[in-house]
């Protein structure tokens, strides 16, 4: 397994820059974003995708620099209500497998977005609630008539170009879980498989969702494509005041039920030794990719500080099978 990062953390630095600090700083992998949340500062991506001399550029930059490409990210939601926003991030996520294919990156990662709560409507609607009855006749609407369609087209889309796709289960989006997850990919008939998660805990803790369970329902579904690195924190005192359904600014750091830490700030190396083995007797064997959003600490800081804690939990070599010597 490879210690990788998300280099949307460096978004003020060049892309040779920022592949130069990855390797100062030990790292194996990159992820790169190719549009939509989390733009394509690093990535000319029409460029790319009409140029094979830039693709063998770019390829070039990373591999001559004994890093690897783990995955295109397209973080946006192409069932948004208002077409404009939906279309821009379809074509993100449409340029983002396209150009995964053309370079040999197995893994699209990206949200399953949200559509509104009827047509005509004009923002997201994430129903967390069976009643009223008409909040059940929301997700009726939104999975059978949006989701379902979508994601069905875009399924036979990505086994075209043998590039599978990777959602990172997160509120606020359709698939925020693993049932959800799955009833998104069981629900789209036979080339459902090209679609699974991009696992992230930190959106998972705050949900009492317990990761480690988690991870291993995923990978005994074969469903398990690509892992993040990031943590969170529940702050004990308002969280018992207030639960966790909270809205306040990621700011709000002292007035928020939980923040986003870096590895190692939410859970010690404990946990993430046990993740980290949990992933490996999975048959995951991939990259966990760190993603720095951990508003008490510079870029910098939260990324070594995190590269200790993974450091001392990534298991990079099988041992294989075990033989004990008898007398």
């Amino acid at each position: 397994m490879k210690i990788g990062l998300f280099i949307a953390l460096f978004g003020d630095k060049s892309l040779d820059d920022a592949l130069d600090t990855c390797v100062a700083e030990g790292i194996q992998s990159v992820e790169i974003g190719c549009g939509a949340y989390p733009g394509s500062a690093h990535l000319d991506v029409e460029k790319l995708l009409e140029s094979k001399a830039e693709r063998d550029a770019l390829l070039n930059k990373i591999e001559s620099r004994g890093l690897m490409l783990s995955a295109l990210s397209c973080h946006g939601n192409a069932l948004h209500p208002v077409k404009s926003i939906a279309d821009e991030h379809h074509k993100a996520f449409v340029n983002g497998v396209k150009l995964a294919s053309m370079l040999g990156v197995p893994v699209v990662n990206g949200f399953s977005g949200c559509p509104g709560d009827a047509p005509g409507s004009k923002n997201p609607n994430w129903v967390t609630c069976a009643w009223p009855d008409e909040f059940r006749d929301i997700l009726e609407y939104q999975w059978n008539d949006v989701v379902f369609p979508y994601w069905k087209e875009q399924a036979a889309f990505l086994k075209q170009h043998n590039v599978k796709f990777a959602i990172e289960m997160h509120p606020g989006f359709v698939c925020y879980s693993n049932d959800t997850l799955l009833k998104l990919r069981n629900g789209i008939g036979a080339d459902g498989e090209w679609i699974g998660a991009n696992f992230d805990p930190s959106h998972l803790w705050w949900q009492g969702i317990d990761p480690i369970a988690a991870v291993r329902q995923l990978a005994q579904e074969g469903a398990l494509y690509h892992v993040h690195a990031k943590d969170t924190k529940i702050n004990d005192y308002t969280s018992t005041l207030n639960g966790n359904l909270d809205a306040k600014s990621y700011g709000d750091i002292n007035g928020r039920s939980w923040v986003f830490r870096s590895v190692g700030y939410g859970h010690g190396v404990e946990w993430w030794k046990q993740f980290c083995s949990e992933l490996r007797m999975g048959g995951y064997d991939y990259v966990l990719s760190i993603e720095h959003e951990d508003g008490l600490m510079s870029p910098m800081e939260g990324l070594r500080k995190a590269l200790d804690v993974l450091k001392q939990s990534v298991i990079q070599e099988s041992a294989g099978p075990m033989f004990w010597a008898r007398d």
